[in-house]
């Protein structure tokens, strides 16, 4: 049995034929008078003990000559050595290729939207036992659908999802940034936050798409991108002067806001609890006796709470006050317009800020403005409780306990964060209960004050 040399690959046939390799074993190359010379493999399969034939790939003078298709069947030699079916991994490959090549970026988002979604069994061990739930694979999966659709589709969504690079994340990070990404036909509003978005759920998306998803790409193109700029902390809470200013205007007869919105903006300031949280208060989450209970506490279920546990959250008497003018008989503590469901998590922040058509016609005036005070969000008046609680002195330790937050250090020092995630589960109701209640104290004293030296302090302050 001859080698294969370059001679016989260069010279011409006139009929099909095949020379065996001497030195590599199981390697021949084909040579036909209409096709160019290619090499192949035979070998026996170590899994299936059948004997089969691989093809490896097209003779190229230079480049791919006889050497390196010699080297290459070598290197393949070793893998069949090794116990691998190489014709199961061209499969593979194979099948790998043609969905790369296929599926676009818009159909990848359909596609991961769907498995985010899927409702399937979480399991909790608590005191009573094991508690099996059928919720949402992924707690944020409305968020993520949100960005994607918005900053995502628009630019990458008819795009091969393999041949996105890290250039085109790039690009759509500087374009939102600079407020040229267009969406529904204008342009999206400049900022960071957007970008970290969008920067977080392509992320996401590509991850899955990598590990989850099929492979529909090989590896994730959201890697050493530019850095995004800083975002500023959030700093506004009102001061006692504007806190008096809001509650009486609140209860003004010419504030045309739905009044159960008016009393949600009260009872956020009164309990500390974000937006969704406390919009979405049914009647069973009210523990024993309910409102009337001695010590009012409703239980928030773990599926709209930011850190995805229960919140247990006792109630003041001013607290107490507010929700049972807002209930009333009604299955939730903030009923909606129609009355067969709670009010919209976005009910407060609209009412604040007012609402504006696309081509800047005012359609109703926000409460800021009503009342002249300078513009915050829900989200403010949880900072304004936080900080209302410091400045009568209650620790941070105690105010983090009301804010739900992890507590890192008491007045004993440093607290290990496994302390508090999987030891100490007591939720501590009574230094809750009574910070709570000294706030809606504070509260009552503020809004107690007669409303000329407010108004005298808010007149010298602007």
């Amino acid at each position: 049995m001859p080698n294969i040399t370059e001679k016989h690959c260069r010279a011409e046939v006139k009929e099909r034929i095949k020379i065996y390799d001497k030195d590599c074993s199981g390697l021949y190359v084909s040579l036909s008078p209409t096709a160019p010379p290619t090499f192949s493999l035979k070998y026996t399969c170590p899994i299936t003990k059948k004997r089969g034939a691989h093809r490896l790939g097209v003779y190229q003078q230079g480049e791919q000559d006889v050497a390196y298709w010699r080297k290459a069947a070598a290197r393949l030699k070793v893998r069949i050595d090794n116990g691998e079916d190489i014709a199961q991994t061209a499969r593979q490959a194979r099948s790998l290729q043609a969905k790369q090549a296929d599926i676009t970026v818009g159909e990848m988002i359909d596609c991961y939207v769907a498995w985010i979604s899927d409702e399937i069994e979480h399991k909790r061990q608590t005191d009573q036992g094991k508690i099996v739930k059928i919720k949402p694979r992924m707690k944020s999966h409305e968020e993520l659908t949100r960005h994607l659709n918005r900053f995502v589709r628009p630019r990458l969504g008819r795009m091969v999802a393999s041949e996105v690079t890290n250039r085109d994340i790039a690009q759509l990070q500087a374009d939102i940034l600079a407020g040229t990404l267009i969406a529904n036909g204008k342009p999206l509003k400049a900022s960071a936050s957007s970008a970290r978005h969008m920067r977080k759920a392509v992320s996401r998306l590509f991850s899955w798409a990598a590990e989850v998803g099929n492979d529909y790409v090989t590896a994730s193109p959201c890697v050493n991108l530019p850095k995004l700029p800083k975002e500023e902390a959030r700093k506004r809470k009102l001061s006692r002067e504007e806190i008096a200013i809001l509650w009486h205007g609140l209860d003004r007869p010419d504030i045309t806001i739905d009044r159960r919105i008016r009393l949600a903006i009260k009872f956020a300031l009164t309990t500390a609890l974000r937006s969704w949280e406390l919009l979405h208060i049914h009647r069973d989450e009210l523990q024993g006796n309910g409102l009337a209970d001695k010590h009012p506490l409703v239980v928030v279920p773990e599926e709209r709470v930011k850190a995805g546990r229960e919140l247990h959250q006792p109630l003041s008497d001013l607290a107490v006050e507010i929700a049972k003018e807002a209930m009333g008989n009604y299955p939730w503590m903030f009923i909606g317009r129609w009355d067969t469901e709670p009010l919209n998590r976005k009910a407060m922040a609209c009412a604040l800020r007012g609402n504006k058509a696309s081509d800047g016609r005012v359609r109703s005036v926000g409460l800021c403005e009503q009342l002249g005070l300078k513009p915050f969000t829900p989200h403010d008046l949880r900072r304004t409780a936080a900080s209302l609680m410091g400045s009568i002195g209650i620790s941070r330790a105690t105010i983090s306990l009301c804010l739900d937050h992890t507590i890192k250090s008491d007045d004993h020092g440093a607290v290990a964060a496994v302390t508090g995630k999987h030891y100490d589960q007591d939720p501590r109701l009574g230094e809750k209960r009574a910070a709570l209640q000294q706030l809606a104290n504070e509260i009552r004293r503020i809004i107690s004050e007669p409303m000329e030296a407010a108004d005298d302090e808010m007149r010298r302050a602007a």
